[in-house]
């Protein structure tokens, strides 16, 4: 689960690490396709902004982005026709350059 943390950051440092390509490129921050993840724990080794959780061990303030992300692959998000589901891969579609209407509703981060 990514956090808050990432939000208008996105080192992608995590990215690499993941062995199934699960972590999709949202406008403002990442996202982990729960369908696609298989729970290894390499991206959360590899964050720069310790924004990487498991479900359950997200801390209180962070748990909003539990529903958040799994909306991110399972509605209709702003500019597309259908929920991008589990398309097998992030490399395949590259940066969708939309984010859930909660993240796009979000305060710009300055300084990160």
């Amino acid at each position: 689960m990514i956090t808050s943390a990432c939000v208008d950051v996105m080192h992608k440092s995590c990215v690499p690490e993941c062995p199934v390509d699960c972590i999709y490129e949202g406008l403002r921050t990442m996202y982990i396709n729960p369908d696609e993840c298989v729970d290894c724990g390499a991206c959360r080794l590899a964050c720069e902004e310790n924004a990487i959780f498991y479900e359950t061990d997200l801390p209180e303030e962070e748990k909003r982005h539990l529903d958040d992300n799994r909306a991110f692959f399972t509605e209709v998000l702003p500019g597309r026709d259908e929920p991008l589901g589990s398309p097998g891969g992030a490399s395949k579609i590259g940066p969708l350059g939309v984010d859930t209407p909660m993240i796009a509703a979000m305060p710009p981060r300055t300084g990160g």
